[in-house]
């Protein structure tokens, strides 16, 4: 099983947009599978630089270490050949170890390492937790600024410094500040990534700091409009980018705010909407109600 060095992932990842698919639920919340494999075939069908397997947008926090295997084999194996398949680690140290080494056993290029589960951590804590990770594979490990796991730039140089195999940083936290400051610091020895719910809305501004890529929620069901936004922002087509934004994408998020979670939720109602049904979330998450979907409805209409 030939996977992609880390040098080689950080390239592939930064040259292209970010695909972040659903993980399809049958109606009992069970694995859908056989519908998940056609999702992943269809969607690396497309310009793609890489697919996320059970990312945030795949319901990482709602699936067991077990289920996530094999939503990573299932991408893996379904994946176009040139298509890198990224895998999620995450929770605790040592569960994110063994996460990691079993992504390397599943076929999977490369890692993203989630923020720490429930409990806070210092920054030297978070070193500690990052290179545990990095030593446990050969794979090219990105990791995931957000919540309670944001680091500092000095931080990630320490970890860049350390962790041959740290090959990217994906900012969910939109400190512009702190992320100049871990650009300007690391320049180009990292890849980095926009991480924010619907990154589109910040894409534009981003890549003036040199954050090349982001992932793509919306690309599970508006895989059209996705790219050709992607493609405004790389060309600074400044008028195209922000047409794109008031004629979908800002009307998308005041229904995507108006629910915690609705950043998932939302993304399976639009698979429903274009005859792609991905099953229902899972708990925590609430799904949109009728009256959303059919705003949404609407949106899409505009835009396929």
């Amino acid at each position: 099983m030939k996977q992609t060095a880390p040098d080689d992932i950080a390239r592939r990842l930064g040259s292209g947009l970010l695909s972040f698919p659903v993980t399809h639920f049958r109606d009992d919340l069970s694995f859908d599978e056989d519908g998940y494999r056609e999702n992943i075939a269809r969607l690396g069908g497309y310009e793609v630089a890489g697919l996320f397997a059970a990312g945030g947008t795949g319901e990482f926090f709602s699936l067991t270490p077990d289920e996530v295997g094999r939503v990573v084999r299932a991408a893996a194996g379904e994946a176009p050949d040139g298509v890198p398949v990224i895998a999620p680690a995450g929770y605790g140290t040592a569960v994110a170890v063994e996460m990691a080494r079993d992504a390397e056993r599943a076929g999977a290029d490369g890692v993203l390492l989630f923020p720490p589960y429930l409990t806070e951590a210092s920054q030297d804590g978070l070193v500690a937790h990052v290179r545990a990770v990095c030593e446990a594979t050969r794979l090219g490990v990105t990791i995931y600024s957000r919540a309670n796991a944001v680091y500092q730039d000095t931080t990630v140089a320490e970890l860049a410094d350390a962790c041959p195999n740290l090959v990217g940083f994906k900012d969910g936290v939109g400190d512009l500040e702190l992320m100049t400051r871990v650009r300007s610091r690391l320049g180009d020895r990292l890849v980095y990534i926009g991480g924010l719910p619907t990154a589109e809305t910040f894409a534009l501004p981003y890549l003036e700091m040199g954050v090349t890529t982001y992932s793509s929620a919306i690309f599970n069901f508006v895989p059209e409009f996705a790219l050709a936004f992607y493609a405004a922002v790389r060309a600074c087509d400044r008028e195209g980018v922000q047409r794109r934004l008031a004629e979908f994408v800002l009307p998308y998020c005041d229904i995507r705010n108006r629910g915690k979670g609705y950043a998932v939720s939302i993304i399976k109602a639009g698979m429903r909407i274009i005859g792609r049904p991905a099953g229902p979330v899972r708990p925590p998450l609430t799904d949109l109600t009728e009256g959303e979907t059919a705003e949404l409805t609407e949106l899409v209409k505009r835009v396929r």
